[in-house]
């Protein structure tokens, strides 16, 4: 009967990181359609249903919510997951498979808070270091992915490393996806295509191109 009944210490630890995911999710709502500059804690709070002074207590500031959401993110995603699979994979194409699932899941799940990245990084030099941190183990994520080709690349590693960095930018899944209307599944088989020819000398015919729906 004991074991049935919750510490109260478990109960409060549980209350609190319902309230922290009820912030970071109104605080992502909020910095989607009004900016991170003119997102006031004020206003997360009262789009989460809390106090001020709550959103205060549980993050400090509101870089750490934007950190918070990017660790959501990450999960949602299963980010971590897929690079494990990924440079243990002995055949090479396996792994670009992967390389290029890696950026389709990261952008599905949360391509609004790679969006809202770039837009933080001319903010304060605390949220500004953050999010440098932030980029600096994405790099070297995505290098840990492409040193595991290292045998099978036919550019230098770090040309290969600078290619697939490239190929993450957001300006690039914007102009594809967001402004031309192709889809996640085309995105990602271009993605397939790219890294193969570039990194491996696979596939030199023509790139993937989706068609275009029919009016």
């Amino acid at each position: 009967m004991a074991d049935a009944v919750k510490a109260p210490s478990t109960y409060r630890q549980e209350q609190a990181r319902a309230t922290r995911d009820r912030i970071a999710a109104a605080a992502r709502a909020l910095f989607a359609v009004d900016g991170y500059r003119m997102t006031s804690m004020a206003a997360i709070a009262q789009k989460a249903g809390v106090a001020e002074r709550t959103v205060y207590t549980s993050f400090g500031a509101k870089r750490e919510i934007l950190s918070a959401i990017c660790e959501t993110w990450l999960e949602d995603a299963h980010a971590r997951d897929i690079v494990a699979a990924a440079v243990v994979e002995p055949d090479p194409m396996a792994t670009v498979r992967h390389a290029a699932h890696f950026l389709r899941s990261l952008f599905e799940t949360g391509y609004d808070v790679m969006v809202l990245f770039d837009a933080a990084a001319a903010e304060d030099p605390k949220t500004r270091a953050m999010l440098r941190a932030k980029l600096a183990g994405r790099n070297h994520v995505q290098n840990l992915i492409v040193g595991s080709l290292a045998d099978h690349l036919v550019t230098p590693l770090p040309a290969a490393g600078a290619i697939y960095r490239a190929l993450a930018a957001v300006g690039i899944y914007q102009e594809l996806v967001v402004e031309s209307g192709w889809t996640i599944d085309d995105y990602e088989q271009w993605l397939v295509e790219e890294l193969a020819r570039q990194l491996l000398g696979r596939g030199r015919g023509p790139a993937h191109v989706p068609l275009q729906p029919t009016s």
